[in-house]
């Protein structure tokens, strides 16, 4: 099949390349100038494990084109994704410029049949938008085109992307046209031939799908927070509890990881974004709230247990970093709670001396050249001389440490592990003092 793809972000970048790479042939549309000569030279403007050999495999074989010229793009492809950004407002709420943007560019350049498929995570009743902006803009031509406007969410993690796509548990896709039913089923057919994952709906409980998934998954994260909090208070080992309750298969160990607070390009907007719309609908969202609060305060938990570590002072200390990005595997740090810790040991006269795998430029993209920030060349930098270490993520490099060695390089032997990377009884036989989330007896 031709398809096009307009958008290339994560979502975009992700389903033009593994479409390709099952043999469709697939045109990726952006207006930044920049990031499509990059691309088209085989440079990804992100890091996702796999993305960057697929994208140069499918260039190289004439299946993955690249271009900013949204009229070959309308003209190229029968299935016209929508995958680009959708920002929170200044409410909370999506913001659907960028969305509504294409659907116009769309009307303005069809001549023939398009199913027109949103993949951003976009509000409930979007695509009633979409159907609006593409038939205003064709009968601003004069023209009558058919058309079908869909709903296909995408459940992509960042740094399991591929995976995500090419082995998901289940595609959505909302309509109630059998046309694009069927046309739908053509596109995924490589990645549906072991059972079929396709579920069809309507377009409104697609789309509320999408949503429904993020925050239930957020709520698992905030609720887990809860009982760490809890257990820090009664002296109880919140591991012991995860493990105590996942173990029942109608819990289950995913996402009941306590830490510092969950991040990201998707679960801080999605329950905002969600809260909005109930609110729109004259719903007031009590577990919603909930959730964003709590995670909202957990970010702080690391500067809280520094403050304690230190008597209230941290002014002059030099604080290393290990992790920058929101989880594992990627460069992104939007709503990091690394960004939160960091800008919070600024405001009390702290350094900050970090190192992370991949988000070194991103980290100095957002917060340029300052005297209270150096970034370093690796783990062993950013300790070396710190008054204390603080871990915001939980990448693979940190887990295995001598603990004998990292109190040599501190200058004080303090650790704050906000993901729990450690056993505490280690920790404290070698002489540190840890501070880490929800276990009781790091404290004692």
């Amino acid at each position: 099949m031709n398809v096009t793809v307009f958008g290339t972000g994560y979502v975009g970048l992700v389903t033009g390349a593994c479409l390709a790479d099952v043999g469709h042939d697939v045109m990726c549309m952006d207006i930044d100038a920049d990031k499509i000569a990059g691309l088209g030279r085989g440079e990804i403007p992100i890091y996702e494990p796999g993305l960057e050999a697929m994208v140069k495999q499918n260039v190289a074989a004439g299946r993955l084109h690249f271009t900013t010229d949204a009229a070959k793009a309308v003209a190229f492809g029968r299935l016209q994704f929508i995958a680009v950004g959708t920002p929170p407002d200044e409410d909370g709420s999506a913001d659907l410029q960028y969305v509504l943007a294409v659907a116009k560019s769309i009307g303005e350049h069809m001549d023939d049949y398009k199913v027109i498929i949103n993949k951003s995570t976009v509000p409930v009743g979007t695509a009633d938008k979409v159907r609006v902006d593409v038939r205003n803009a064709l009968e601003a031509r004069g023209q009558q085109v058919d058309f079908d406007v869909c709903s296909n969410p995408e459940f992509l993690k960042e740094g399991a992307a591929i995976e995500d796509f090419t082995q998901g548990a289940r595609i959505v896709v909302g309509t109630d046209s059998e046309r694009v039913k069927a046309l739908m089923r053509e596109c995924y057919a490589p990645y549906n031939r072991l059972r079929d994952k396709l579920m069809f709906m309507d377009i409104r409980a697609a789309e509320l799908t999408k949503y429904a998934a993020n925050a239930m998954l957020a709520t698992k994260i905030s609720f887990m927070n809860e009982i760490a909090n809890l257990a820090e208070r009664l002296g109880a080992d919140v591991e012991q509890v995860r493990h105590g309750i996942g173990s029942d298969p109608r819990i289950g160990y995913q996402f009941i990881y306590p830490g510092c607070g969950y991040g990201g390009s998707c679960f801080p907007k999605d329950v905002q974004a969600l809260m909005r719309t109930a609110s729109q609908a004259g719903y007031e969202p009590a577990l919603l709230n909930a959730v964003e609060t709590v995670n909202r305060r957990q970010k702080q938990t690391l500067f809280t247990k520094l403050m304690q570590a230190f008597d209230g002072d941290l002014s002059g200390k030099t604080i290393g970093l290990w992790g920058l990005a929101f989880k594992p595997d990627t460069d992104d740090m939007r709503d990091a709670p690394s960004r939160v810790l960091m800008e919070a040991l600024w405001d009390a006269g702290a350094k900050v001396q970090a190192y992370d795998p991949q988000a070194m430029r991103e980290c100095r993209r957002i917060y340029g050249d300052r005297d209270d920030l150096i970034l370093v060349a690796d783990r062993i930098q950013a300790v070396k001389g710190a008054d204390a270490l603080a871990i915001c993520t939980e990448w693979k490099d940190f887990r295995a440490v001598d603990f004998d060695w990292l109190k040599q390089q501190l200058a004080s032997p303090v650790i704050v592990d906000g993901r729990n990377v450690f056993d505490p009884v280690r920790v404290k036989e070698a002489g540190l003092l840890y501070y880490a989330v929800g276990r009781g007896d790091s404290l004692q």
